[in-house]
């Protein structure tokens, strides 16, 4: 079950503190997550000293944690070091979409929209070409830059278009973006409040999975030789895995059924007998327990060991056979 209360998420940010206490290696993306459940719990001083922690030990993502950390001192009161942080962000050009998204929607937050529509522009000249193929992250770019847009009353232009094509939700982004929906809250008309509460719903939907995108919905995966060593070792799993055929079928199924019921950022996330182990000493459980395996599968989702699903229908599947994933698990089920 997810945190919902203060005193949930601040639980789960120690729990994170002393998992990353244990494995050091994985200590960047712990302490992240930790971090943004102290500010969920408002504890915005404690996650910001988690971010000047992880600065200070010259993380891999520098320009994600401070653009992370300039959007929780803005919360609390510290406007002048956010605008400093956000202008050396904008200045140093970063090529991961993730740091420009959260400057801009801090600035967006606080009313700054000529600002924020510049990152959001900046960004999308930076990340976007024709060369270049369109992911998750930059299409995020671009949602967010229709929106401040037409916050501001611009006219659309070709990214606009792009933001709307790529849009998959129920409401279409116009109606979503609409500055003039939020009058429909104070309507009696029942029919104009039900169709705003449709809007809202989506969009509590589009940021629920924005907010997730650090840490994805993962799925378990055993290569061939480790799988077999798995058996081996805890035959009572081959209830969970009765062949290798089975295991990667179940895989992609599971990813798929995810997809279909709307859940986002999908991934998988590779084992090994060795760090399986490692993490049943951890947690005092026994490895041959079939109830551990969902738990290490979301551990190493929360370290950062994810790969995005689907790839895309050229990339080597993600079952290692190296066959293009449309020509492997990719391809539609038999019934499809």
């Amino acid at each position: 079950m997810r945190p919902d209360t203060p005193a949930e998420h601040t639980a789960e940010a120690e729990r994170l503190i002393r998992t990353a206490t244990r494995y050091p290696e994985d200590q960047e993306p712990l302490l992240l997550q930790a971090a943004a459940h102290l500010e969920l719990a408002d504890a915005r001083e404690r996650a910001s000293a988690l971010y000047d922690q992880l600065l200070s030990a010259s993380p891999a993502n520098p320009h994600l944690i401070k653009a992370l950390q300039a959007a929780n001192l803005w919360e609390y009161g510290h406007e002048a070091e956010a605008r400093a942080l956000i202008s050396g962000i904008r200045a140093a050009a970063p090529t991961d979409p993730a740091p420009w998204e959260v400057i801009a929607e801090a600035l967006e937050s606080h009313d700054e929209l000529e600002a924020s529509h510049e990152c959001f522009t900046e960004a999308a000249t930076l990340l976007t070409s024709e060369d270049t193929p369109l992911t998750h992250a930059t299409t995020a770019l671009l949602t967010g830059r229709h929106r401040v847009r037409r916050l501001l009353a611009l006219p659309h232009d070709d990214w606009d278009m792009v933001a709307d094509t790529r849009h998959t939700g129920p409401i279409p982004l116009d109606e979503l973006h609409d500055p003039k929906r939020i009058w429909a809250l104070g309507s009696n008309d029942p029919a104009e409040l039900r169709a705003e509460i449709a809007r809202l719903r989506a969009e509590l939907g589009d940021r629920r999975a924005a907010l997730s995108r650090p840490f994805p919905v993962a799925i378990l995966h055993w290569p061939a030789r480790e799988l077999s060593e798995l058996l081996t070792s805890y035959p009572t799993l081959a209830t969970e895995y009765p062949t290798r055929e089975a295991h990667l079928k179940s895989v992609e199924s599971s990813l798929r059924a995810l997809s279909a019921s709307g859940t986002t950022n999908l991934g998988i996330v590779t084992g090994s007998v060795p760090s399986y182990e490692a993490f049943a000493a951890s947690e005092k459980t026994s490895p041959a327990s079939p109830a551990l395996l969902p738990e290490y599968a979301t551990t190493l989702a929360a370290r950062g060991k994810a790969t995005p699903w689907p790839p895309t229908p050229t990339a080597p599947c993600w079952c290692t056979s190296g066959k293009p994933y449309a020509e492997c698990h990719g391809q539609p089920a038999p019934d499809a």
